[in-house]
């Protein structure tokens, strides 16, 4: 977990909702998917609100567990799951050619973990543009911890309609956040519109790939499960993204299934057999420990006014490369 505490954790959880209204967030997201009735349509036609409750619940937790970057990556043999996140990051930055002083765009940002990285990395200054106003303090927080605000900010907007001027950056990726937008093609013009010509955009994207078969009731349930843990309308194919790309004005210049050639399983700190002490509070015992620790952590919180964090005195992905034409 970040540098905030356990303290700081326990006081997050809900995001902006009230503590006495989140089991309400909770119903209110579960009925937007497939298990409890929900339809695509009308995950895309609210996806601002769907997107909004799912990060507003589950950030806290995230963080705790995954760390200030929400992504997956794929990881060599002896290659903790921390140092694989940051070399996927690192190899974000330096197949974009990121180039000292430049202006670069991070599309759902998160709490800006990868954006202080690259920024880091390639001597860049990083706008994250995220809709989740929790997100964001979180991320203003963790920027002053690591004393890079001169150069990584926060922008609170909409990626189907940013509030930038036309050719505003020399860069831009997104990292499994596109994802999240209710049109591929509405989303990737936008980018192609801030993005100044000839310059990449790149992305990780949650991406179906040519096996899924749509009749396959078990392949459904799978993209059913996916979509709702992790706040997506939908997922498309890689093929719909890659077209939808070339229809923004892009040029497809390199994509690739990361997961295919990973010696390790993405999805490995999620397997309860598996055990090491850094993905300990990912297995069975340890959900019921850090359950319990963080039961008597919210009551320390609560029963202790004036020390929680919000006091004053006291917080399978797939590659696209573009060029924009």
């Amino acid at each position: 977990m970040s540098k905030s505490g356990v303290l700081d954790f326990a006081s997050g959880l809900g995001g902006n909702i009230d503590k006495n209204e989140v089991l309400s967030a909770v119903d209110q997201y579960e009925k937007y998917h497939v298990f409890y009735g929900g339809e695509e349509e009308e995950r895309k036609a609210h996806y601002s609100d769907m997107v909004n409750k799912f990060y507003d619940l589950v950030t806290s937790f995230y963080e705790f567990g995954w760390g200030e970057s929400f992504h997956f990556a794929p990881r060599w043999k002896g290659e903790s799951l921390r140092e694989s996140i940051k070399r996927h990051e690192h190899f974000l930055a330096l197949q974009l050619g990121l180039k000292p002083g430049q202006k670069v765009l991070d599309v759902g940002c998160g709490i800006g973990g990868p954006q202080r990285e690259i920024s880091k990395f390639s001597s860049t200054s990083v706008t994250g543009l995220n809709i989740n106003e929790y997100q964001i303090s979180r991320g203003k927080e963790l920027n002053r911890i690591a004393g890079v605000e001169k150069t990584c900010n926060f922008v609170k907007a909409d990626f189907m309609k940013m509030p930038f001027p036309d050719n505003s950056f020399d860069a831009v990726y997104a990292i499994e956040a596109t994802c999240h937008a209710p049109d591929a093609y509405g989303c990737y013009k936008e980018i192609h519109r801030v993005l100044k010509p000839g310059q990449c955009f790149a992305a990780y994207e949650w991406c179906l790939t040519d096996s899924f078969d749509p009749n396959n009731q078990e392949h459904q349930k799978l993209k059913a499960e996916i979509e709702i843990g992790d706040g997506l309308p939908d997922i498309r194919l890689t093929g719909e993204c890659l077209e939808a790309l070339k229809q923004a004005g892009f040029e497809v210049i390199w994509e690739k299934d990361l997961a295919v050639d990973s010696p390790v399983p993405w999805y490995l700190p999620f397997d309860p057999s598996h055990f090491s002490l850094s993905s300990f509070h990912l297995t069975t015992v340890g959900r019921f420990i850090t359950r319990n620790m963080l039961i008597s952590a919210d009551f320390f919180v609560s029963s202790r006014p004036g020390i929680c964090g919000t006091c004053p005195k006291g917080k399978s992905t797939c590659p696209k490369f573009s060029r924009a034409g």
